[in-house]
């Protein structure tokens, strides 16, 4: 719908009589990006996160030999690259001049400043959406969510089931035990607890049993749901509307110095406006600048439920 708002644009809107314009813009969700990720600001072209690993296990030593050395590696590199997006509108002086309808004109500001909002939101979340296409890589040559993470010394790890589940009680004790059971580059076992679980709206009433029955859901048994009582998951769940698969879902984890899920913020939302001298347009403008990605997929446990 490339082009110049003309009087041709909405012809209606150069006779009187309309009682109402409808669908320029419309009551939105609220931010659900900064669910997904932790905010940071950055000054430069792009931003690395680089992986070092830690020590081992101290061996044992013997009477009489030398104490063994170990030593840190350099492991891999995630490079943020900030993406611009703008988008903008003319609006020819006849148009402004004869269209009846000052709620038109007002709106057009709004229409825009939703469309950028939309744009960031689904740019966010297909991070999750591309979480287990192999298409999308992270720092480690590896998508998202995967059962074969590397490790820079040697060995694979897994941040997704084998097999892969829909929601269900038993798939989210199955998560809470492996996510427990993390380990670091060098097998050490590292204390990454569950946060929030993250669904598509299809889920909604289905995480809403799962996590806040009493007992077990959907049983007879009197059993008290284990979820809920020990408060595994504290954040509780947060539905995002702009997944695409109705029945993955996600469970974000803790990690030092929030370098797992990240967004960095290179020029927040500006807007603008003037007037071409030679037409007498008016124009309108929006720009911003950001990216999105992970440094250490420890952060999430996905499942592409089927």
């Amino acid at each position: 719908m490339a082009g110049i708002i003309t009087t041709g644009s909405h012809p209606k809107a150069l006779w009187p009589g309309v009682k109402a314009w409808w669908g320029q813009v419309y009551d939105e969700h609220k931010t659900e990006y900064t669910d997904l990720f932790d905010t940071d600001n950055s000054h430069q072209n792009y931003e690395e996160d680089v992986q070092l690993t830690s020590f081992g296990l101290v061996p044992i030593k013997n009477q009489g030999q030398a104490v063994t050395y170990d030593s840190e590696v350099q492991g891999f590199v995630t490079r943020y690259t900030h993406i611009a997006y703008a988008m903008g509108y003319i609006v020819t002086k006849e148009e402004l001049d004869d269209n009846l309808y000052e709620a038109i004109s007002r709106k057009r500001a709004s229409a825009l400043a939703m469309s950028f909002r939309q744009t960031k939101e689904n740019v966010a979340a297909n991070i999750y959406n591309r979480a287990f296409n192999s298409t999308y890589k992270g720092g480690d040559a590896v998508e998202l969510c995967s059962t074969s993470h590397p490790n820079t010394t040697g060995g694979t790890w897994a941040n997704k089931p084998s097999v892969d589940a829909d929601l269900s009680e038993a798939a989210l004790e199955d998560a809470m035990i492996a996510i427990m059971g993390f380990q670091n580059d060098r097998g050490l076992l590292i204390s990454v607890m569950p946060q929030t679980l993250h669904i598509a709206r299809n889920e909604v009433f289905n995480a809403q049993r799962i996590l806040h029955s009493s007992y077990q859901p959907g049983t007879a048994n009197n059993d008290i749901n284990v979820l809920k009582s020990g408060n595994y998951i504290p954040g509780g769940f947060k539905v995002n509307h702009y997944f695409t698969a109705a029945h993955a879902w996600f469970i974000r984890n803790s990690i030092p110095g929030k370098t797992g899920m990240k967004h960095y913020e290179r020029v927040s939302i500006m807007f603008d406006q003037d007037n071409d001298f030679d037409t007498m347009n008016a124009k309108a403008k929006g720009y911003e600048r950001y990216s999105f990605g992970w440094s250490d997929p420890r952060a999430i446990w996905g499942v592409n439920g089927p």
